[in-house]
């Protein structure tokens, strides 16, 4: 009797079937994979595991940390037309970047097992009418918060406004600096970089300030509601926030939270299962909630819709191996088993897998944050998205350090836009 997961990789039309000729020679795969929190270690136990079925080879290859850094060093590798990875996890912010050099999932993965994706993650990731890559995991910004301090100090709920948030993480922070000086109120992404991007629009649509670029492709961010949100970030800076958050990213953030040194963090999902790990000084002593909206008649909880995927590069010397390899990571058991471990499934059945459920509340509260988050402005702007996202973190940044107005900021930001608009998107 076949196992579920090769009955279900056979549905998938792959030649993952043990005996297939296709596979048995062993072949030598090399796949990049990120290195934010357990990202890498997984990577190596799921390739692991797939290898060993096969009877294949994999190499697991670290990706720089830094997204825009890592972004580059794709481009010139697969400018180059280098075969010396077969697997690229990218984000998914890039698919219009980096669509020519991958291969055509939809020539590996029948059209029916697509439909057990989110639709718009598929739509996402087709570029030209080609599927350039297999949606991985997903992501969205949350709000984590110590259960034990809000009830310690009196607050029942965790804050719906960043008002609420501000008051909750000042009266924690100086209760709890009585006998720690390390500890911060909140903590976040404040460097300039693609993780500010993320953050600073979650604020900006939390206060009704549009998202950067409307849909028709109209610059839309110098407005007063994008001012006063970026003006209310700057303000934590140095109050509830360390001066040093203007350099964070993600595992500067979750290092201090972690630590048990902050009362409020902004984070990805990832976050929660190392938060929950056995030697975590904060284990069972958090929840995760969506972010505070802002104020004004079109304020709104926002989170900032990210995640990473697979492409198989169409240099490659083992393209049916590769695809082969995407297809079993993306698969329901992988994402079943990685979901445990703090990221989102791309396939709708896996939030609702009684086992995962068991084994990770959690999960089931991210499917309708998955559902509503906020999309940045990639596809209107396509090739021309790192510079757009570029210019606004800058802007961004500045604010945050003190170098400029958030008005200043946002007008010099749109003058940036409409050159890199030029003529059109």
């Amino acid at each position: 009797m076949k196992s579920k997961l090769v009955t279900t990789l056979m549905a998938f039309g792959t030649v993952m079937a043990l005996g297939s000729a296709a596979l048995a020679q062993g072949v030598n795969l090399r796949i990049m994979c990120g290195t934010v929190g357990t990202q890498f270690e997984l990577c190596k136990k799921v390739t692991g595991d797939w290898a060993q079925k096969t009877g294949n080879r994999v190499e697991v290859i670290q990706a720089v940390p830094s997204s825009n850094d890592r972004l580059a060093s794709y481009q010139q590798q697969l400018a180059a037309g280098s075969s010396d990875i077969d697997i690229y996890q990218i984000e998914n912010i890039w698919p219009s970047l980096l669509g020519d050099f991958f291969v055509d999932m939809k020539d590996h993965v029948p059209a029916t097992a697509l439909r057990d994706f989110f639709p718009t993650m598929i739509e996402n990731h087709t570029v030209n009418n080609r599927l350039i890559a297999l949606p991985w995991y997903g992501d969205a910004g949350l709000l984590y918060f110590r259960t034990d301090l809000l009830e310690k100090y009196g607050f029942k709920a965790p804050p719906k406004t960043w008002a609420e948030l501000e008051a909750q993480a000042k009266v924690i922070q100086e209760g709890e600096r009585r006998s720690n000086p390390n500890f911060w109120g909140y903590v976040w992404q404040g460097n300039a970089y693609e993780g500010l991007t993320c953050n600073a629009l979650e604020w900006i649509v939390s206060f009704g300030g549009g998202t950067i670029i409307d849909t028709r492709g109209n610059i839309t961010v110098n407005n007063p509601q994008a001012a006063a949100a970026l003006r209310m970030a700057a303000g934590w800076v140095g109050t509830i926030s360390p001066r040093g958050v203007t350099s964070y990213r993600e595992e500067d953030s979750r290092g201090v939270w972690q630590a048990g040194n902050a009362a409020f963090m902004r984070n990805w999902p990832y976050a929660y299962a190392l938060g929950n790990s056995a030697d975590s000084p904060i284990r069972g002593k958090f929840d995760v909630t969506v972010l505070p909206r802002g104020t004004g008649p079109n304020a709104k909880s926002a989170s900032t819709f990210g995640g990473h995927s697979l492409a198989v590069n169409r240099f490659s010397k083992n393209v049916k191996a590769a695809a082969d390899l995407a297809v079993y990571m993306a698969s329901y058991e992988v994402q079943a088993f990685r979901a445990t471990m703090g990221f989102n499934p791309t396939r709708p059945a896996v939030y609702k897998d009684a086992a995962v459920l068991r084994a990770a509340p959690f999960v089931g509260k991210m499917d309708d944050v998955m559902n509503s988050a906020t999309v940045r402005p990639t596809t209107i702007t396509g090739t021309k998205y790192p510079r757009v996202s570029e210019a606004f973190w800058n802007a961004s940044h500045s604010v945050l350090t003190g170098r400029s107005t958030a008005g200043a900021a946002l007008a010099q930001l749109q003058s940036t836009l409409n050159r890199i608009k030029g003529n059109g998107w």
